[in-house]
């Protein structure tokens, strides 16, 4: 998941990459022996292409800030929700450390760990911060002893 600018351009430069990758392996004939290999070649690029492509797509669409909510169903994933506010809500990760008083690094450590270092408290004061209501439901397994 793309989280910054900085990340954002680096994506979109490899993008590019794999694009002129892909267009020149296309454009290249060479032998019909090595068609095979082209081919696997082509595909795997092609793969790597739509996922880059998706992160971009996803980004730029979080940053328009048309979409403000975000499901997590485990807390892993209630971070990546939280990165996914941060984004949508127009605020680099500098904006959201200066509301919660801590330095930007720590902000960017906690994102790039899937804030696996927070606390709950702090998940909660990052909810705070950005305005994000977060509704908590509790299922216990039915196969759980």
């Amino acid at each position: 998941m793309i989280t910054n600018e900085v990340q954002h351009r680096t994506t979109r430069a490899h993008l590019a990459k794999f694009e002129e990758a892909i267009a020149n392996l296309e454009a290249g004939g060479g032998d019909p022996a090595g068609a095979k290999l082209r081919a696997l070649e082509l595909d795997a690029l092609r793969s790597q292409a739509a996922d880059l492509r998706a992160e971009v797509d996803e980004y730029e669409q979080l940053r328009t800030g048309t979409l403000t909510t975000f499901e997590a169903a485990s807390l892993p994933d209630l971070a990546t929700a939280l990165v996914k506010a941060r984004i949508s809500k127009g605020w680099t990760q500098r904006q959201l450390a200066e509301r919660l008083g801590v330095a930007e690094q720590q902000v960017q450590r906690y994102e790039a760990t899937g804030y696996a270092s927070a606390s709950l408290a702090r998940l909660s004061d990052i909810a705070v911060a950005l305005g994000a209501r977060v509704r908590e439901i509790v299922t216990l397994s039915t196969d759980a002893a």
